[in-house]
């Protein structure tokens, strides 16, 4: 059964009232969170901007930990990938007796794929930097305003 113009437009109106009402209880239910959850802190923010100067600290230290931790696995990634175009051109080269073209190829794509290897991890290494350094930024800007 078709719907009439007038199904199409209550079923219109309903959907933009449920997500009006899904809005402001939201809107809600996160204005009373933000202004009850903590009334002792009211009375005394500058604990809490204290508290909140470490937990910056805290923020920069686990981001300079997880910045490590991932040119680290950037690092054993690229070394894995070059240690396996190694092995993969060495069993060629003792497959082959003499220098043929499959031989001469193995190295060339040895060779490509360490070059490879190198270029993706530096380009890894300089975005986890990148990514470090605006969190660490975002940090400061949040520390300057909650300090003044």
């Amino acid at each position: 059964m078709k719907r009439n113009y007038l199904t199409k437009g209550l079923t219109r109106v309903g959907r933009f009232l449920a997500t009006t009402v899904f809005c402001v209880l939201a809107v809600a239910f996160v204005w009373q969170g933000a202004f009850f959850s903590n009334t002792a802190a009211m009375a005394n923010p500058a604990v809490n901007l204290i508290a909140e100067a470490d937990a910056g600290d805290q923020v920069k230290d686990k981001v300079n930990e997880g910045a490590e931790a991932a040119k680290n696995f950037v690092r054993d990634s690229q070394d894995k990938v070059k240690q396996t175009a190694r092995k993969n051109a060495s069993k060629v080269d003792e497959a082959t007796d003499n220098g043929n073209l499959i031989e001469r190829k193995a190295k060339t794509d040895k060779a490509t794929i360490e070059k490879r290897a190198n270029e993706d991890a530096a380009k890894t290494q300089k975005v986890i930097d990148k990514e470090k350094n605006v969190v660490e930024g975002v940090v400061d800007k949040i520390k300057d305003v909650f300090g003044k």
